[in-house]
């Protein structure tokens, strides 16, 4: 990694690798990845101090494109990994890259004990449902029924929502954002950066070699307007243009949809207001059950809650030991209790 000048400001360019990106021609990677390099001469953080921790997988090739710290660890194990890092080094900004295969298949587990523990990680799951690397099997969030070359005659899992896996794990910070929509994938990002816990975004992305327009409806500029629900802390939770407009009601847990005439008050009508920060997760995990046809997708932040972070807990609590036991010593800890000698 080189280093700019201290006095020089970064740009995008500053964080681009000397490596040749290689994903597939239309692959959503390319835009994810950009936008990424877009954002990070915004947070105001030295590069140095940046660190990408990638596991197995099409997306997972982000470190090496990145001009910063990183590290390509192994199959699912990528929160594990940033969680040894940051812990070890909490002033370093640490941002985990995973895929739907590689975080919630062999990594489920330690992405779920990650986001538990609230380490203030940035954690993206781009999210193509399908196996792109392996070349096309199903993935853990293949819709009932696909067809792939694992599945032949049609999948018959029932597919995992990383939204309502995150929220379950407990997540304090629960987005989704979309490969192609720039404006709002770097809003995002630089919301999950300024909160300090787990940030964990699903970024729905495009496969265009094993699962081709997989999430059109709401890449597709003119089809979003009336299949994506964009959320807005304080907003009424509305989407479509006129004379399709429409609201979402939620009673008794369950959500319906409110059909809204020109000049109605969504409000008045029963349509709910859209709240990040409720203490529990009930409300955001009616949200993430909102599905098509029936629903809009929604977009945006679902969940934003501050609590401690694992680190700063683990600092203040070895802060505590050495102040009531002193600094320790490797050496007298190696040889404590009973000790033996082998001999040949």
């Amino acid at each position: 990694m080189t280093m700019p000048e201290p006095d020089d400001k970064l740009t995008a360019r500053d964080f681009q690798s000397d490596q040749d990106v290689r994903w597939c021609p239309g692959c959503g990677d390319y835009s994810i990845l950009a936008n990424i390099q877009r954002v990070m001469p915004e947070l105001g953080i030295p590069r140095e101090n940046f660190v990408f921790v990638s596991g197995i997988g099409c997306s997972s090739r982000f470190p090496y494109y990145m001009n910063t710290y990183g590290m390509h660890t192994i199959h699912g194990r990528a929160p594990a990994f940033a969680t040894g890092v940051k812990c070890s080094r909490p002033e370093l900004s640490v941002w985990v890259v995973t895929g739907d295969g590689d975080g919630l298949s062999i990594g489920g587990n330690h992405l779920l004990h990650a986001i538990r523990r609230n380490v203030d990680l940035q954690i993206l799951l781009f999210n193509n449902r399908i196996y792109g690397l392996t070349k096309g099997q199903y993935s853990p969030t293949s819709r009932v029924g696909m067809r792939s070359k694992s599945t032949p005659e049609g999948s018959i899992d029932h597919p995992v929502d990383p939204i309502s896996f995150a929220l379950g794990a407990g997540a304090t910070f629960v987005a989704r954002t979309v490969d192609v929509n720039a404006a709002h994938l770097q809003q995002v990002l630089k919301r999950a950066h300024a909160h300090r816990g787990t940030a964990f975004v699903e970024i729905l992305q495009n496969c265009p070699v094993y699962n081709d327009d997989e999430w059109i409806e709401v890449e597709d500029r003119k089809q979003r307007v009336d299949a994506a629900l964009v959320l807005e802390d304080g907003q009424p939770l509305v989407w479509g243009a006129e004379p399709r407009r429409r609201g979402i009601r939620i009673r008794n847990g369950i959500a319906s949809v409110v059909p809204l005439a020109e000049g109605d008050d969504p409000v008045a009508k029963g349509v709910a207001v859209h709240r990040e920060r409720y203490e529990t997760p009930a409300y955001a995990f009616v949200l993430a059950s909102l599905v098509r046809p029936d629903f809009p997708i929604p977009i945006g932040v679902f969940r934003a809650t501050e609590t401690s972070t694992y680190e700063r807990t683990l600092d203040e609590q070895v802060s505590r030991a050495i102040q009531a036991r002193g600094p320790g010593s490797l050496e007298s800890l190696l040889n404590a209790g009973d000790t033996w000698t082998v001999e040949g």
